[in-house]
Formats: C-alpha cells, structure tokens, sequence
C-alpha cells in the first residue's frame, strides 16, 4: 500500500511538472527565444520527412521578418496537440481533426491555410491494390485494410467516416486492421502487399509516387473524398497580439515578398503552394468536423482492439 500511495505521489508530481509550461509566457521569436513549431508526423513520424517539407516557408517568413523558428515534429498527432495545450508549442501545424481537438481545448487559434490552384483544399482516399479484387467501398469487407494514425483527418478519419457511410464497419468486417500510424506507412504495406487497401491523402499518394517509394502500377484508386481544408497553421492563443498580426500579415503576402523564391512557398507533403490565406474562419473548419462525427469514440476504441489482434 505504501509503494502505491508513493507511486500515486511520483505520478502527480510529473504531472504537475509536464503541465508548468502552460504557465509561461509564450515564445517571442527572438534569438533567445525563438518560436516553437511542432509539426504533425505526415512523413511517417521522423524529423527529417516532415521538417523538410515545412522549413522552406518557415525560412522565407524568417528573413523577411527576423522571426527565429524552433522546428521540431512531433511522435503523434496527440502529441502536437499536448505540445500546445500545455504551452510547450506556440505554433503547430494539425490535420484538422486534430486541430479541433487542440481548439476545442482553448490552446489554439487559426493562422493559415495554404492555397493551391486558387483554393485551401486537399483530399483523402481509399486506394487498393489492383490485384485485391476491391471496386467499391462494399468490397472491403473481408479484407486487410491499413489505417494511419487514429487522430489523423486523411488517413483515419476521413477513410472510417466513408466506409462506415457505405454500410462497411472495419472493426466488424475487415478480416484484419494495420494502424501503420502514418500516411507513408499505409501505402508502404500497401505497396508490399501487407494488406489489400488503405486510407490516406492524395498529397501523401502523389508524393510516395514522386520519390518511388510505390509502385502506382499496383495501385488503384477505390474512391475519393469530398473537399477538405488544408491542414492548418496554428498558434497559440496566449501569442503576442502584435506577433499574431505580424505572423498572419507575413502569411499571407510572403509569394508578394521581394527576395522570396517560389520553391520557398511549400504547404502539405512539401509540395509547391501559390500562398497562404489567413482569411478562414472556425465556423468553416467546425463544419468540417461534421464530415467525420459518424467515427466516434467507441468506433475508434472498436478499430483499435480489432488492430491489437493478432
């Protein structure tokens, strides 16, 4: 009984230490104290991957305003939205899943969205190897099916949300789930033959397709989602309100910025973006929310016990 009460009391303890940053003052972007971006793990949970997709925008904002930026990608989706609710962040980018979840929460606020071909959109898909007989959402049932991490928009909820709506409940009618807890990782065991479909963006396709990390001629498309916004730029609301204009003003006009290449302006899987916009409102991402309310708490918990099983 004592080791448990002295368990207990080292327990509250670290709580109480991991929770301390929300506490303090925000970053500032100084030398001393640079901003502290936290990136969602898109690229399969590494620093390298994902880092290198978001530093070229990050250093163009820097030289146009002297900002110094602390880059850092997070082990999971929760945990970019722990980082910002306990203070350790000041600015994240989310899937917008995941955003709401932070926003919800009171420890994020909209900054930018990127725009590509004149709109803030982006997409998510079911693909399936051509040799798993697999047509229609319908045919999933009985087959392997791999899914990205479980806060992830694109690659969880976005692909449940379609088959649930298709009358295909995975925990009950796959013959077996990998969580590959990554876009990257879905199409690698899809590309290898681990499973027979798999949920993930179409940016996340396209870029796997680009660097050879898939073989496209394996792969189909099973269906495509509805529009979604970017995944967003956020920051923390406790920022500077004069650091929040500057940041939201450099966003939006850094493809106008004399010195700024067009290879600098990168969004989502590191692709080339036109710009940013900062003219988005909760209302809209909130409504995006609605897309996916049919994945809830219990289908998640269902889909993560059907994974466990071996």
């Amino acid at each position: 009984m004592k080791l448990k009460k002295l368990l207990s009391a080292m327990t509250a303890a670290l709580l109480v230490n991991v929770a301390m940053p929300a506490l303090a003052a925000q970053n500032d972007g100084s030398a001393e104290k640079p901003l502290r971006v936290v990136l969602i793990p898109a690229d399969g949970g590494t620093e390298e991957g994902t880092k290198k997709d978001f530093q070229p925008i990050f250093d163009a904002i820097s030289g146009h305003t002297g900002l110094k930026f602390d880059i850092k990608v997070g082990q999971s989706y929760n945990a970019v939205v722990e980082a910002m609710c306990t203070g350790a962040a000041d600015i994240a980018w989310f899937g917008p899943a995941s955003y709401l979840q932070a926003r919800n929460r009171g420890c994020a606020e909209l900054m930018a969205l990127a725009v590509k071909h004149g709109e803030s959109v982006y997409y998510s898909g079911i693909f399936a190897r051509k040799d798993a007989k697999i047509n229609t959402i319908a045919d999933l049932k009985g087959k392997r099916i791999a899914l990205g991490d479980v806060n992830s928009t694109s690659s969880f909820n976005v692909p449940v949300a379609m088959m649930l709506a298709n009358g295909v409940n995975p925990a009950q009618d796959a013959s077996a789930i990998n969580m590959a807890g990554s876009h990257a990782n879905v199409l690698k065991a899809l590309s290898e033959g681990l499973v027979d479909a798999g949920g993930a963006s179409f940016d996340s396709y396209e870029k796997a397709v680009n660097q050879k990390a898939i073989d496209p001629s394996k792969i189909k498309v099973v269906v495509k989602s509805d529009p979604i916004p970017q995944p967003p730029l956020a920051m923390h609301p406790e920022l500077n309100t004069e650091l929040k204009k500057k940041l939201k003003f450099s966003f939006s006009n850094i493809h106008n910025m004399p010195g700024i290449t067009k290879d600098q302006i990168r969004g989502y899987g590191g692709g080339k973006v036109d710009g940013y916009t900062v003219v988005v409102s909760e209302k809209q991402m909130a409504a995006t929310g609605k897309m996916f309310e049919i994945v809830t708490d219990q289908i998640k918990t269902e889909i993560m016990q059907k994974a466990g099983k071996r």
